[in-house]
């Protein structure tokens, strides 16, 4: 009996082949997502990340950085303040947000040197 020759078995040997060959490639040029996208994904991240830090609420994050997705703020947020949770790590207020000392004007400040200076006499 003669064997017969099917035409498809180099075929598969070929294709399972190449797609061996293709399954350890991670990143195969022009198949993955836009380098920008991920760039500003990831730093919408970080935007989070750091308003949780800084003890700011999200409303206030969003207020300061329009630009950035809001999805991703919140992510970064989410992450962060799960991780300050586990961690036991307090926030540190932002020094951006905090108001300046009031200024006093320079007449105040000299009637103030001028009291401490002169004590009073009985």
């Amino acid at each position: 009996m003669a064997s017969t020759h099917t035409p498809l078995r180099p075929a598969l040997i070929a294709a399972c082949a190449l797609s061996a060959l293709l399954a350890g490639c991670n990143e195969i040029p022009g198949l993955g997502p836009d380098p920008r996208t991920v760039a500003k994904e990831n730093e919408a991240r970080a935007i989070g990340g750091a308003c949780r830090h800084a003890m700011r609420g999200l409303e206030d994050c969003y207020a300061l950085n329009p630009k950035s997705a809001k999805g991703m703020v919140f992510e970064g947020w989410k992450d962060m303040d799960a991780y300050m949770r586990e961690h036991k790590i307090e926030g540190t207020p932002s020094v951006f947000t905090q108001k300046p000392a009031t200024r006093r004007s320079r007449s105040d400040a000299d009637n103030e040197a001028a009291d401490t200076e002169s004590p009073s006499r009985s």
